[in-house]
């Protein structure tokens, strides 16, 4: 609590509507610390009822209730129930609210009990599945109108929804003839302010029973005034403002019950009546719970309706995805889908646009150039490539012949080749708006003026233009899933195409490799025979020689072009020409040479080859050291005589290593001769090494090279 200010009156949604600092004159409010429980202030006639020694008394001495202790059990410290109690001969309920650090209580006259609880509760269910079993929210609003006229015996009960611009129109109400009608009336949003809006929520019932009523102060014990928050308090003296709007009305008594739908104030129930009607805590409380049911009817039925309007997007998306799987250009294919899309829109037209060209169009669309100018005024409002709204026609700078096609407009702009614009258009609806009197009059009075409410209810009608029915939040969810769904189909259409072109250029890489192959299986078919050629003039010219060194010189070149041979012909019977099996390969090559050399040489000949696979160009090279080596220990181990020899082919990691072995006189010659100098210098051109030791008896000759150089 503190000090009591001066209030500042210049603006509604700053009047202290919370903090009146006195109640309605049909009850008491007593005020009480929250620790002690001591009474400290209180408001109304109080000493009629409890007498004039009140102030500084214990609360639950006073009221005869455990006050403290039900606050302290209570599940809600906004509405502590504590009971009914008889007093000066007239029963009561009694009511507690936790402010701060009092405790605030309401002692407000109880009607006679006219039904038992189980009859409330009973009607109360019959009611809720009255509303349960409305068709549709016009039976719905109407079903509830009636129900809380005759739950609270208002003269006009009227169902009031706020719109998305904070004003209200009446979509359902049951009256006598004390009123007039105020059926599908408008109210501007001045009439119901911010914060009174705020405390809707937090009070789901506000009654007024006569609205010419003289406030009833707060006193204190201390008699300095102080302020306390009301806002929980169904006693809680209402603005003046409000009170002399209700009697321009003609309205005496007047109730209100919140429809909290989510969390949100969906709107009221606005109760009227001609002549002062009290509206006591067991009607507000039913009209609560009554309340409560309607709002989740409201949002059961809502859920219903969009889920049926989700249905009918669903089937119109499914309808162009099988479009666009065609198999056609994706601009053929929107043309097709346009019907299909202004439909699932429910558009009065329907355009796709891409740079200078109108792709497709369903519906009423204007001229390209028009279109052209609704894509320009949109661009800079574009939000994740959308824009939608159903107030475009009031758009500054849209042409005047543009308004009556296009006052309802989305947009989705697609990021493809170039920018593909999807356009709907939905006509102007010029709407006659009635108002419950004219809500521009008096809009901007003077700073200083003091508030007053308006004086004038009769009906006022404005014709609205410029406007179209509104894009739900389903129906943009669809476009934005439309967008997505095109999207794809264009990367699909993408992706077709690269395969296509993927597989022409892979046909034609085909085809070269074939020329290649063939290139290749000629070229070594021409040297396979050149070989044969020169290995054949070396064995005539052998035959035409007498001299035994040049004989046995030409043998050994006809073993080395031998070696040489061998690999072409590896190359043009295998379909991989890249690589050779080296096992295979010196083995082909061994049984070549021992041939030649005779079965003696032969039969005393192991080899053991690892399978390892060297480039063609490495593997010729190392085909020529091995005869090499398989001819000198012919040469020399054994004097010219047959003798065992062995060859050996492993590898590790990157090294190959070819061991070649005899069991003769050991290394006999002290000079290099020709082979022994090509035998180095192809080593050293494979960048390898070569390593002669003694095999006790014989030679081990080791050449190490790498499987790749360099």
């Amino acid at each position: 609590m503190t000090s009591e200010t001066a209030v500042d009156l210049s603006a509604c949604d700053r009047e202290p509507i919370h903090i009146p600092g006195s109640i309605q004159p049909h009850g008491l409010l007593l005020v009480a610390e929250r620790e002690t429980g001591k009474v400290i202030g209180g408001a109304g006639a109080i000493e009629t009822y409890l007498g004039d020694n009140w102030m500084g008394r214990s609360i639950s001495e006073l009221l005869a209730l455990d006050v403290l202790g039900h606050a302290e059990q209570a599940p809600r410290a906004n509405e502590i129930i504590l009971g009914k109690r008889e007093i000066a001969g007239e029963i009561h309920d009694i009511l507690g609210h936790v402010s701060g650090d009092v405790i605030l209580v309401e002692v407000e006259p109880a009607p006679s009990a006219q039904v038992t609880p189980e009859q409330s509760l009973s009607n109360l269910d019959a009611i809720a599945q009255a509303f349960e079993a409305a068709p549709d929210m016009a039976s719905l609003f109407q079903t509830a109108a009636t129900a809380f006229r005759r739950l609270t015996g208002f003269d006009r009960v009227m169902l009031y929804q706020f719109t998305e611009d904070a004003s209200g129109v009446v979509v359902a109400e049951d009256r006598n003839e004390a009123f007039p009608p105020f059926l599908n009336h408008h109210f501007p949003a001045g009439d119901i302010p911010k914060q009174a809006r705020a405390l809707y929520l937090r009070n789901r019932v506000r009654a007024i029973p006569d609205s010419a009523y003289q406030a009833a102060p707060l006193r204190w014990e201390d008699g300095k005034a102080q302020t306390v928050d009301l806002s929980d308090v169904a006693l809680r003296s209402v603005s003046p403002i409000h009170l002399q709007y209700l009697r321009n009305m003609g309205v005496c008594a007047s109730a209100s019950v919140s429809i909290i739908k989510d969390g949100i104030l969906w709107g009221l129930i606005a109760c009227h009546h001609a002549t002062p009607l009290r509206m006591p805590f067991a009607i507000r409380a039913a009209a609560t719970a009554l309340a409560g049911s309607l709002a989740r009817q409201i949002k059961a039925k809502d859920e219903a309706q969009n889920a049926r309007e989700r249905l009918r997007l669903r089937s119109h998306e499914d309808r162009l995805i099988e479009t666009l799987q065609l198999n056609a250009p994706l601009q053929t294919l929107l043309a097709e889908a346009a019907p299909n899309l202004r439909q699932m829109m429910l558009a009065d037209g329907f355009a796709v646009v891409t740079g200078k060209t109108l792709v497709a169009q369903a519906g009423t669309v204007p001229e390209l150039p028009d279109l052209a100018i609704l894509i320009e005024l949109v661009l800079p409002s574009l939000r994740g490539g959308m824009f939608h709204s159903h107030q475009f026609g009031r758009t500054p700078g849209l042409p005047g012949d543009l308004v009556a096609v296009a006052s309802g407009l989305a947009v989705l702009r697609l990021s493809l080749e170039e920018d593909l614009f999807l356009v709907w258009l939905r006509a102007e609806k010029v709407q006659v708006v009635e108002w419950a009197g004219n809500p521009h009059k008096g809009e901007a009075p003077a700073a200083a003026a003091p508030l007053t409410p308006r004086a004038s209810f009769e009906a006022w009608s404005e014709e609205v233009r410029g406007v179209a029915a509104i894009w739900n939040n389903n129906k943009i969810d669809a476009i934005h899933r439309i967008g997505r769904v095109i999207s794809e189909s264009y990367q699909r259409q993408r992706i077709a195409g690269l395969n296509r072109e993927l597989e022409k250029t892979l046909q034609q890489k085909d085809e070269l490799l074939k020329q290649k192959d063939f290139l290749m299986r000629e070229i070594n078919h021409r040297v396979q025979n050149s070989l044969q050629l020169v290995s054949t003039f070396l064995k005539m010219q052998a035959r035409e020689t007498q001299d035994a060194s040049i004989v046995q010189h030409l043998d050994y070149a006809r073993a080395r072009i031998s070696a040489v041979a061998l690999v072409h012909r590896r190359l043009y019977s295998d379909n991989y020409v890249g690589s050779v099996d080296l096992a295979r390969y010196l083995s082909e090559l061994s049984n070549e040479l021992f041939l030649s050399m005779g079965e003696e040489w032969r039969s005393r000949h192991t080899s053991n080859f690892a399978p390892v696979l060297m480039d063609a160009d490495r593997a010729i090279n190392l085909g020529l050291i091995f005869s090499e080596l398989i001819t000198n220990a012919n040469k020399y181990a054994y004097g010219g005589a047959p003798g065992p020899t062995s060859a050996c082919l492993d590898h590790h990691l990157n090294e190959v290593r070819l061991i070649v072995s005899d069991s003769g006189g050991g290394k006999t010659r002290l000079t290099a001769g020709f082979g022994s100098k090509m035998l180095h210098a192809i080593i050293v051109g494979l960048g390898g090494e070569l390593q002669e030791t003694d095999n006790n008896p014989g030679l081990k000759t080791i050449v190490t090279v790498p499987i790749k150089f360099g």
